[in-house]
């Protein structure tokens, strides 16, 4: 039986965070971040729903990383080229990158 509760799934650092928020948001899906802090620790995750699960509507996931500093930016960035993957937090956007608000 599936349960009603999210499902958490633990990301290993904010690098796996930046790459599944720009593969959801590359496909025109209004993303963010949520963050909260708990026992002195920073939490920063992406809430999603994994859409029709056999008879279920969805199942409600939460990817997300655990740090011991918070991020120093409003935005997380993300840009993808030739040159590989680059991830960046800031106070705001840069042209030709994926913004993503925390």
């Amino acid at each position: 039986m599936i349960s009603d509760k999210v499902i958490n799934i633990k990301l290993k650092d904010l690098r796996d965070l930046g790459r599944f928020a720009y593969s959801l948001a590359s496909t025109g899906q209004s993303i963010y971040i949520i963050h909260y802090n708990k026992f002195r620790k920073y939490i920063y995750g992406i809430f999603m729903i994994f859409r029709d699960y056999y008879k279920y509507y969805g199942i409600p996931m939460f990817y997300y990383v655990i740090l011991n500093e918070p991020i120093q930016g409003s935005y997380l960035l993300v840009k993808v080229d030739d040159l590989g993957e680059k991830i960046e937090f800031s106070n705001g956007c840069k042209p030709g990158w994926i913004h993503i608000p925390i």
